[in-house]
């Protein structure tokens, strides 16, 4: 197999800009398309069981991700120790087996982006926390919080599990403080 690096001029209608392409299995592969085509793959697969999800990700994500992964190995020999490309480039080769997981385990999304939504109130008020009084404090606020997300995570209006739990806390069995919990709780009917 011959794979040839090529840069490749890309005209947009307000803006040029510098593409570099990666020339393997006689097609021309530009890394921003390539990456839209892994994402256009999830899309066509997200309702899929994890099982047809992984088989498909097996015989179409597969090659596109191995032609990235050339790509990135080639790009790093061209670039100088130390520079910020090469940083980049090596951050991603390190975690290569992490980064592709979700080919070999149809479970698995293509990215983190849906967690990393969920603790974005968390990482913005982080500095407002910085003043929660004291370092006990600033762990309590950060108890409260943890269940205020991990209720939202399982389904729970926060409001109402924290009502709930603290009044059945005084009277709760330490034998089954656990049923308390986000992912075991269930209100009282009364």
């Amino acid at each position: 197999m011959q794979i040839e690096i090529q840069i490749v001029d890309t005209h947009e209608s307000l803006e040029s800009r510098v593409v570099i392409g990666l020339q393997a299995f006689g097609h021309h592969l530009n890394r921003t398309l390539l990456i839209g085509q892994l994402y256009e793959i999830e899309r066509e697969v997200k309702h899929l069981g994890a099982d047809e999800r992984g088989r498909i990700r097996q015989t179409k994500s597969k090659s596109l991700l191995d032609a990235l992964h050339q790509w990135m190995l080639l790009q790093r020999q061209r670039i100088t120790d130390g520079a910020a490309t090469a940083k980049a480039l090596d951050y991603s080769l390190k975690r290569w087996v992490a980064l592709t997981r979700f080919v070999a385990d149809g479970r698995l999304p293509i990215d983190n982006n849906w967690i990393e939504n969920q603790i974005r109130p968390i990482a913005i008020g982080r500095g407002n926390w910085l003043f929660a009084g004291s370092l006990r404090a600033g762990q309590r606020a950060a108890a409260v919080m943890s269940l205020i997300q991990s209720a939202k995570l399982n389904g729970h209006d926060p409001y109402a599990y924290l009502k709930d739990v603290l009044a059945r806390l005084p009277t709760q069995k330490s034998s089954r403080i656990d049923e308390l919990l986000p992912h075991k709780w269930a209100p009282l009917i009364t």
